[in-house]
C-alpha cells in the first residue's frame, strides 16, 4: 500500500549520511521544510566507516580551489561543533591541534616534501602553512614515535572528530529542527514535474519543489534522472581499531589517530575492488606493521575491530556540486571528504541551495569539468 507524506516539503534530501545530514541541517536552519529519504543501514554508507579527519594538508594538487574549500571548512569547524552541541546536545569531540604525516624512509619523506612543494607552488596556496620536521623535532613533538620515523610533515590546519558522534549529532539536530527522517526509503525514480519533482520508491511517493542528491555512490544512478551527472565510483578502505589505552596521541595523522574514547584507529588503505567490502588480512597486516613502526607501543594492544568501507570518488577525486540546467531545483552534492567539508555544507552550501544559486566558490566543482574537450 502506497504511503504519502502529510505535506510536500520545500526540499527532499536523498541520502541520510554525513553529507545528507549536513545539507538537511543547513536547509532547516535556513527556514526550509525538509525531508530526508534514507536507504537504510544496508547501504554502502561511508559515514560509518570513515577515518574522521578534518584534513587540509596535501589537498588540492591540480585544483587549488579544493584546498581553499577544505581550509574554509576546517576553519569553520569549531563553529559547527558549537552548533551541533547546542542543537543536538552531543559533543562531537572536535579538535584542531594540527596534523602530521609520518615518514618511514628518506625517500618517502622526500616524496612527501616534493608533493607539498608542487602543491604550494600553485597560485592562492601561499597561506597554507606547513613544516618539514626531522626525526629529532618529530620526536620532541610526538614522544611516542619509534626510531624508524625519519621525519614528518606538519600543518596546523588539520584536526579530527568522533565521526559516529557527528553522525548522531546531525541526525538529532535535524529531528529537533523538524526534518522528516524516513529510513528504509530507497529511491527508485525521480520524475521532474511542473513546479518540482515526484520521487517514488516501494515506500510510496513524495512531491517537492527541490531535490538534493546526497546518496553517495547511489548518485551515479539517480543524477541522470534529473539531468545531472555524478560519475562516482567506490574506493575501498580498511580500518583497524585497537582496545582503549591511555592518551598518547593528541594529533591526527592520515594513517593513525587516537580517538577521544582511547582506541587507536589505523587506516588509509585504498583499493579499486568495485563494491567488495570484505576485510582482507594482507592489507591489514601491512597497515599494522607500518603503524607499529611509527608507534612501537601499539604492538602491545589488542585489536578489537576491523572493517572496510567504500569512499565515494569522482574521476579526479574532487567534489561534485551542481544544479541541473534542464531541471532547475535539482542539485547533486557528492564528495569523499564529508567530515572535513561538513561545516561548508551546513553553513554555506545548504543556504545557497535554498536560495537557488550555488556560490562562486564551488564553480570549479561542476561535473561539466569532465566533459571539456581536450586540446592538443
Amino acid at each position: 500500500m502506497s504511503s504519502r507524506f502529510p505535506h510536500e516539503p520545500d526540499v527532499v534530501v536523498i541520502g541520510g549520511g554525513v553529507v545528507g545530514g549536513a545539507i538537511a541541517l543547513g536547509l532547516a536552519r535556513s527556514g526550509a521544510s525538509v525531508a530526508i529519504l534514507d536507504e537504510g543501514d544496508d547501504a554502502f554508507r561511508a559515514s560509518r566507516g570513515n577515518f574522521a579527519l578534518v584534513w587540509v594538508q596535501s589537498k588540492g594538487f591540480g585544483m587549488p580551489e579544493y584546498a581553499i574549500w577544505s581550509r574554509r571548512s576546517a576553519d569553520d569547524w569549531n563553529g559547527l561543533a558549537g552548533i551541533l552541541k547546542a542543537e543536538s546536545g552531543i559533543d562531537v569531540a572536535h579538535s584542531q591541534p594540527g596534523g602530521f604525516m609520518l615518514c618511514l624512509s628518506d625517500d618517502e619523506l622526500q616524496t612527501r616534501v616534493d608533493g607539498m612543494r608542487r602543491l604550494h607552488n600553485q597560485e592562492t596556496m601561499t597561506n597554507f602553512t606547513y613544516e618539514v620536521l626531522d626525526h629529532a623535532e618529530t620526536k620532541r613533538r610526538l614522544p611516542a614515535i619509534g626510531k624508524d620515523v625519519v621525519g614528518a610533515l606538519y600543518s596546523p590546519h588539520d584536526g579530527h572528530v568522533n565521526s559516529l558522534k557527528l553522525f548522531r549529532a546531525l541526525r538529532e539536530a535535524c529531528v529537533r529542527r523538524g526534518v522528516a527522517y524516513r529510513p528504509n526509503s530507497a529511491v527508485e525514480t525521480i520524475e521532474p514535474r511542473e513546479g518540482g519533482f515526484s520521487i517514488r520508491g516501494a515506500w510510496g511517493e513524495i512531491r517537492t519543489g527541490r531535490v538534493v542528491l546526497c546518496a553517495g555512490l547511489g548518485n551515479a544512478r539517480l543524477a541522470p534522472m534529473v539531468g545531472l551527472d555524478a560519475p562516482v565510483k567506490p574506493s575501498k578502505g580498511q580500518v583497524i581499531v585497537t582496545e582503549k589505552t591511555e592518551p598518547f596521541l593528541h594529533n591526527p595523522m592520515v594513517t593513525v589517530r587516537q580517538t577521544d574514547e582511547g582506541g587507536v584507529m589505523i587506516g588509509d588503505s585504498q583499493e579499486d575492488r568495485g563494491f567488495d567490502t570484505i576485510v582482507r588480512q594482507p592489507i591489514l597486516s601491512v597497515m599494522a606493521e607500518r603503524a607499529v613502526r611509527m608507534f612501537p607501543r601499539l604492538a602491545g594492544l589488542n585489536v578489537v575491530r576491523t572493517w572496510s568501507a567504500l569512499r565515494v570518488m569522482s574521476p579526479d577525486g574532487f567534489p561534485i556540486y551542481d544544479q541541473s540546467l534542464s531541471h532547475p531545483g535539482a542539485f547533486v552534492v557528492t564528495c569523499h571528504s564529508g567530515v572535513t567539508l561538513a561545516a561548508n555544507h551546513v553553513l554555506t552550501l545548504a543556504p545557497a541551495i535554498l536560495a537557488g544559486t550555488l556560490p562562486d566558490a564551488v564553480a570549479s566543482f561542476s561535473a561539466r569539468r569532465f566533459h571539456v574537450p581536450a586540446h592538443a
